[in-house]
């Protein structure tokens, strides 16, 4: 028997072919599983646990308070997103939407941009279950000593790898398999986080007040503590982003116009709300924050949960964490996937053809993923022979992202300033309306400013020496490289590719 939710995915492809593509994929990521997508990608417990000890080492307590500053910013640019969700529900979000607000060149850099800071996002993601599964298990530490840098180094790329894998089969297998598994961590990962914070608030220790306290951070430096704050927010600026891969769905979405702006919403709202009271809680129940354990890469956050709750509950605890690392990088993958196949349907990859064929029996385009997965992985091994420069490669990584993002919140600005944004609500799906001015405004000006904070060259971000210059010298490579190739060859060949082209009749927007 054919469900309702089946035979709506089989009777629409939501204005697809007004874009000028056909549906290709398979339509069936429901409401849940779309917002699942988004959350899993923030991933409130890996961002929070993996980053606490640089924020709080960093700036002391004081450096929750960076959490509510990003959420404000980035709340900005995920309602601009939402409203693009609804009038483009197409592959590749970043990408895509570029291209309809700006045009080729910025589109392309937009969607470079984005993938290759996802790509090296992957490895970073991956590397995370090095810091949970040996305090788990012993048993996890496969090679040598966790104590000893080396060994940890080389454990953590046989772990990552491992899970590359792992999100490379599922996500050849496809999107129903991704998305149930990816569901079901979710799901399981909201219970772990408010079993966590009802933990902890019934372990608070210290009182409200300790949140001021910069613990002698910024003491004599230029600019005082502000100086070290902005610092500090890098741990909170490199969670919460990657809303927008609910939308990057948006072609698998069944309802996409409707499901995907909650799905991008309420993914920011729930990770600001269970993210935020879980830094809060940490703080208010660690039981000495004087110990330089609290801002220790091998403790941090994951080491107050071992000492509040014990052996038992506490490697519960760090499950449910090495858990969130593997939805995340799952989530990570997906999205990666999407914009390298939506940019290769439009011949904007070398080998385009090869890359946006779609696996006729899964509905799924497998190239894309084990390119990624291998260039990933191959990138986890390289890291190992130079730790200090794939570090600060996963910081300019970031950067990429919110420049990406730039490249269609400005464009987006630049269209409703012409008076060629309609304002109006269409066909009742989402929309900002008269207050759509402000709001873009006030995203581009956060990310304006968030990119120069991050970009920022600094030694305790990056490392000393060139490495300081890392941000611009990567960034530039990358960028200049790829608009070299797009300008002499890529853009001569631009165009969808006749098999995901439209039938006649349909004209792209």
């Amino acid at each position: 028997m054919t469900t309702a939710p089946a035979r709506k995915a089989a009777e629409t492809d939501d204005g697809l072919a007004d874009f000028g593509y056909s549906q290709t994929l398979s339509r069936s990521v429901g409401k849940f599983a779309s917002f699942a997508a988004g959350i899993s990608y923030i991933s409130i417990l890996t961002g929070t646990f993996q980053l606490f000890y640089f924020g709080f080492g960093t700036g002391g307590a004081a450096y929750w308070w960076s959490w509510p500053l990003v959420f404000a910013g980035q709340f900005m640019v995920a309602l601009s997103f939402a409203e693009l969700a609804a009038r483009y529900p197409v592959a590749g979000s970043v990408y895509n939407w570029s291209k309809r607000l700006a045009g080729p060149a910025v589109s392309w850099l937009a969607g470079w941009m984005m993938f290759a800071a996802s790509v090296v996002s992957l490895a970073a993601v991956a590397l995370a279950l090095q810091l949970t599964l040996p305090q788990i298990w012993s048993g996890f530490q496969l090679i040598g000593d966790v104590a000893d840098p080396g060994d940890a180094a080389v454990n953590g790329v046989l772990l990552g790898s491992a899970l590359i894998v792992f999100t490379t089969v599922v996500n050849a297998m496809g999107v129903k398999l991704m998305a149930r598994i990816n569901s079901a961590g979710v799901f399981l990962e909201l219970i772990a986080a408010v079993a966590i914070i009802v933990g902890l608030a019934f372990n608070i220790v210290n009182p409200p007040s300790v949140l001021l306290d910069t613990h002698g951070a910024g003491a004599g430096a230029p600019g005082g503590y502000f100086s070290v704050f902005l610092v500090a927010a890098l741990a909170s600026s490199y969670v919460m982003y990657g809303f927008d891969t609910a939308s990057s769905l948006g072609e698998e979405t069944i309802d996409p116009r409707r499901n995907a702006p909650s799905a991008v919403l309420n993914a920011v709202l729930a990770s600001f709300v269970l993210g935020g009271l879980i830094l809060l809680l940490i703080i208010l129940a660690a039981p000495n924050l004087s110990d330089p354990a609290m801002a220790d890469k091998s403790g941090g956050g994951q080491w107050v949960l071992m000492v509040v709750f014990g052996g038992g509950f506490g490697r519960l605890a760090l499950i449910a964490i090495a858990l969130a690392v593997v939805v995340c990088l799952l989530a990570v993958h997906t999205a990666a996937i999407r914009l390298m196949f939506a940019m290769a349907r439009d011949n904007a990859l070398p080998a385009g053809a090869t890359l946006a064929r779609i696996d006729p029996v899964r509905k799924t385009p497998v190239v894309p993923a084990v390119v990624i997965g291998v260039v990933a992985i191959v990138t986890l091994v390289a890291g190992i022979g130079a730790p200090e420069v794939f570090t600060a490669l996963t910081s300019v990584a970031i950067i990429m992202i919110y420049l990406a993002y730039l490249l269609v919140t400005v464009p987006m600005l630049v269209k409703r300033l012409r008076g060629q944004w309609p304002d109006g609500q269409q066909k009742g799906y989402f929309s900002l309306g008269r207050f759509g001015l402000p709001v873009n405004i006030l995203a581009v000006l956060w990310g304006a400013g968030m990119t120069v904070n991050l970009i920022w060259p600094r030694a305790e971000v990056y490392g000393s020496g060139w490495l300081k210059w890392i941000g611009f010298l990567f960034i530039g490579v990358v960028a200049l490289g790829g608009l070299c190739w797009f300008l002499l060859r890529g853009r001569h060949q631009l165009g969808c590719l006749p098999e995901h082209r439209a039938s006649a009749g349909h004209e792209a927007s």
